[in-house]
């Protein structure tokens, strides 16, 4: 599968697709608040066919629920189905069931088989209205959903999801292995020696954003201006956001151009996140790995992910000795084995490499199930 974003043009008409999502967040709440009190009558979870009956049958008495397509209602339903089974499986290790959320905030709807049609050139057809957007790439493939989102900014975009026709075979062109390692201070360590900085573009407008949040939370609630505040906050962050993604792309390309295979440790980042916080979310791993695995399969290069639990930093990239212990804080460490030095960073991205050029030898090259790789 492949997803296409393109950027609706502003117009008039715009407000009926606003209108569809806010119905959408009302069906929504709906149907949390049905499973709310389904549970506390019955003590069971609502099957999601009832709910669907049930809604479809409400959907006809409610003029402003049929603004929304009845596959998008019937997508919101699944939505929820998913998110109660994830609950059900997951409770014990701090999920949490799906809770209510403000129309205002509500984000997009989805339509999957009907509702849409793609006109000539850049029109699209959603509901008994044409809409015009940016296309900026042709639509290839067969459409299998179409998604509507809405911005904090108020602004609207289409998201396509296509078949992939990737050729899915590996196409070597360098024939070179290079393994990575992540850190805080320097992004990627490469097994070549080369390290890649982070720009860490949220510290970069960190100040830009406590103005911005002073300035909207002295604003009066309910006023124009408080909005108008609200929206330059948004703004500030999107361009953080929009800045972060163009360095990951053209990073992506430059190390694919330079490498057949990149082979990578997998990490627990939620755990990360709980010990450094901010930090590791600025740096953003998962969404440039995301990005990463996409530009390999359109380049027919391979991504490969080694175990988890692999002690790529402790273990001696030239004789293979493996420490007991290494305090986080030890940057270099001298080998008992060999009496070689080596970096901490430098030595786990050798290690990385030599584990993951096995792995490709061997076809093993998914990530673990268990681990939380991106």
């Amino acid at each position: 599968m492949k997803t296409l974003k393109f950027k609706l043009y502003q117009h008039k008409r715009n407000k009926y697709l606003k209108r569809s999502i806010n119905a959408a967040g009302v069906i929504y709440n709906y149907c949390i608040a049905l499973h709310k009190r389904y549970y506390r009558m019955w003590g069971k979870h609502l099957n999601c066919a009832k709910l669907q009956s049930h809604i479809a049958k409400l959907r006809k008495r409610k003029e402003f629920w049929q603004s929304v397509g009845s596959q998008a209602v019937q997508d919101i339903c699944q939505r929820i189905e998913k998110a109660y089974q994830l609950f059900f499986k997951h409770n014990k290790k701090g999920v949490r069931p799906p809770g209510f959320k403000k129309v205002k905030k509500y984000k997009s709807f989805t339509l999957k088989l009907a509702g849409y049609k793609f006109l000539g050139g850049s029109r699209v057809k959603i509901g008994n209205r044409v809409y015009q957007f940016w296309k900026s790439r042709e639509i290839e493939g067969k459409v299998k959903t179409l998604t509507i989102k809405r911005t904090p900014l108020g602004e609207l975009f289409m998201v396509v999801v296509v078949d992939d026709a990737i050729d899915p075979q590996i196409k070597f062109t360098t024939s070179k292995i290079a393994g990575f390692d992540f850190g805080l201070k320097v992004f990627l360590t490469c097994s070549d020696g080369s390290k890649i900085e982070s720009p860490q573009f949220f510290k970069q407008s960190l100040n830009a954003i406590k103005r911005a949040c002073s300035n909207h939370s002295k604003k009066l609630k309910g006023s124009s201006n408080r909005e108008r505040a609200r929206k330059n906050l948004a703004r500030t962050h999107e361009d953080i956001a929009n800045r972060r993604t163009d360095w990951f792309w053209k990073l992506a390309h430059d190390l694919t151009n330079r490498f057949d295979v990149l082979c990578f440790e997998t990490l627990n980042l939620k755990g990360m996140k709980r010990l450094w916080g901010r930090k590791v979310s600025d740096l953003a791993l998962s969404n440039f790995l995301n990005i990463l695995e996409w530009v390999s399969r359109k380049k027919g290069k391979q991504v490969v992910y080694i175990d988890q639990w692999y002690p790529s930093s402790k273990t001696c990239s030239c004789c293979s000795y493996a420490l007991k212990n290494l305090d986080l804080s030890v940057r270099e460490w001298r080998c008992p084995g060999c009496q070689s030095v080596n970096g901490r960073d430098e030595n786990a991205a050798k290690n990385i490499q030599t584990v993951g050029a096995s792995m490709v030898g061997l076809g093993e090259v998914r990530r673990s199930e268990t681990a939380i790789a991106i």
